[in-house]
């Protein structure tokens, strides 16, 4: 495995991969030429908005494929304005410094948060015992954004709110995780193409093409 900017690293053959296709499972990202497409074609006039609109189907999909399948359709509305609203963070973080990797795993402590807060458990990265490491390691930039564990989205939320959605807090008594990976909550882990992990995130390719955005199959 390979560590970006000096820091530590743990073995790659130590840690399993879950085979389930999805941007990531716990708090290991997947990363390539595409996310730096998005991100590109979001901070471009003219074309964020199909971005946009293309990653909140995108991730939408995704969880609600994670979701207790009698539960999916009644959290759809919910998710597709969740992950609406944390595309303003994705967007604030990079202004501010962060990666695009711990932009991305910003806007996932979020979502994780609402999940949590809803008792929908089996649709979290990682398990509620990581809840408070994670948000420690942004709490500079959540603070300043208001964001919270019970607050997800803070400055980010819409001003009509999100829609409602059911919540199971019974889910919370004995939280199950199918989808998450306990130990990841001190750096970001990103799994490259060829399977590599990587600390701390690879660089922006001096080619990112645009036309990426068009490719939906993470």
């Amino acid at each position: 495995m390979t560590s970006s900017g000096g820091r530590s690293s743990r073995t790659a053959s130590s840690e399993p991969f879950f085979t389930v296709p999805s941007e990531r499972d716990g708090m290991k990202l997947r990363q390539n030429a595409k996310h730096f497409a998005y991100r590109k074609s979001l901070e471009t006039p003219g074309i964020r908005s199909v971005a946009n609109a293309g990653l909140v189907k995108l991730h939408t999909k995704i969880f609600t494929g994670k979701a207790d399948p009698d539960r999916a359709e009644e959290r759809r509305a919910h998710l597709e304005g969740l992950f609406d609203a944390t595309m303003d963070a994705y967007l604030r973080a990079l202004q501010e410094g962060y990666s695009e990797a711990e932009a991305r795993e910003i806007t996932h402590i979020q979502a994780n948060f609402d999940f949590y807060n809803h008792g929908w458990t089996e649709m979290m990265e990682f398990p509620v015992d990581e809840l408070e490491a994670h948000y420690d390691r942004y709490r500079e930039f959540f603070d300043r954004w208001d964001v919270t564990i019970d607050e997800p989205l803070g400055q980010f939320a819409p001003p009509e709110g999100l829609p409602e959605a059911p919540s199971t807090p019974e889910r919370l008594e004995d939280p199950e995780h199918p989808h998450a990976e306990s130990g990841f909550a001190d750096d970001v882990y990103v799994e490259t193409d060829d399977g590599e992990l990587v600390v701390g995130g690879q660089d922006e390719p001096n080619d990112v093409d645009v036309s990426e955005v068009a490719k939906t199959d993470e």
